[in-house]
């Protein structure tokens, strides 16, 4: 835990007196803007991915929160700014392919170039006085529909999380709705509801102070948590294959109409600077996430089996307004 504060610390310092000779060099500050609340995964790991890039620019990187409709609201109001390379919006990129999908906003993932940084999974964790023991309890109460689940929202990394877990075991829950990953944990550790499926990365430091208990990661192998230990993967709980559930992490800015060299900048950032990050580095093992930097095509293709998933559990659960086979997803 001390680890990190180091590294958000690190990531709020006065920006490097020098910078690498770019194509762009910006000269005023650039806007992040996270369209999430405080303190969850996406806030977390950008404000670290501006600490690198203030380091790389020589310029300050202000991020800026903007929750609401399930992360389209702050990414539509990156969208509408002039796209002149000063205001950027991060996130989970998958959405960026289920908005229209889900009909919440006409956009679609090739609209924007993507830069990713980590990857994180979903993790199935109960309020310790909740009545579950075990993943065959939470289970079993899940099949007589007895359970409320915090997400971050529709459409976010938790609901999907959660959409899959239903199509697996059968039954149903009460969704129980925040602006953002960080409020679903602290509203689970409140008892607001009795679990979360957001992201291991938003709730392991509350698994590591015990006032979470992880029962099992969405995943097909265990997860690893600093000062907690080895958490099960639903594989052992579950028979039938889930979809992917893995959510990558990263920044993306419109491509209609930046400069070239905004983009040939951050590509050569990404290519030269971000995988050598050890900020970004110790965070993602800190945090139980894997380091997958990744920039355009190459983070494209990482990404769509992600949207490929998403929009496939979404259609399954009825919660799409069209068929994924209209935009051109087709059933993974």
């Amino acid at each position: 835990m001390k680890k990190l504060f180091a590294i958000l610390a690190a990531a709020m310092l006065p920006v490097a007196a020098s910078a690498a000779d770019y194509p762009w060099m910006p000269d005023k500050p650039i806007t992040i803007i996270v369209p999430w609340g405080a303190g969850g995964a996406t806030d977390q790991v950008t404000r670290v991915t501006a600490g690198v890039l203030e380091d790389a620019l020589g310029q300050k990187v202000v991020i800026v929160n903007q929750p609401g409709a399930s992360g389209s609201i702050g990414k539509k109001n990156a969208y509408e700014a002039e796209h002149d390379g000063y205001t950027w919006a991060a996130g989970a990129p998958k959405q960026l392919g289920t908005y229209k999908l889900l009909g919440q906003w006409d956009t679609w993932i090739d609209d924007w170039r993507l830069y990713n940084t980590v990857t994180n999974v979903p993790l199935v964790a109960v309020n310790p006085n909740a009545p579950y023991a075990t993943m065959d309890d939470f289970i079993a109460a899940m099949k007589d529909g007895g359970v409320t689940i915090a997400t971050a929202g529709a459409g976010s990394s938790g609901h999907a999380a959660a959409e899959a877990l239903k199509g697996a075991v059968g039954g149903s829950y009460k969704h129980v709705t925040y602006d953002g990953g960080n409020p679903a944990v602290v509203a689970t550790v409140a008892g607001e509801a009795e679990a979360t499926t957001q992201l291991a990365s938003e709730q392991a430091e509350m698994v590591r102070a015990g006032r979470l208990k992880p029962l099992a990661v969405l995943a097909d192998q265990p997860l690893e948590i600093d000062g907690y230990g080895t958490v099960p993967p639903i594989t052992d709980f579950v028979d039938e294959k889930l979809p992917i559930l893995s959510t990558a992490f990263g920044i993306f800015i419109p491509v209609k109409g930046t400069p070239p060299e905004v983009i040939e900048t951050f590509d050569a950032i990404w290519s030269e600077v971000i995988p050598n990050a050890a900020p970004l580095k110790t965070y993602a093992l800190e945090k139980g996430a894997l380091f997958t930097p990744a920039a355009g095509d190459a983070a494209r293709d990482k990404v769509w089996p992600e949207v490929q998933a998403d929009a496939w559990s979404f259609d399954a659960a009825g919660r799409t307004k069209m068929s994924p086979d209209e935009l051109g997803i087709p059933k993974p």
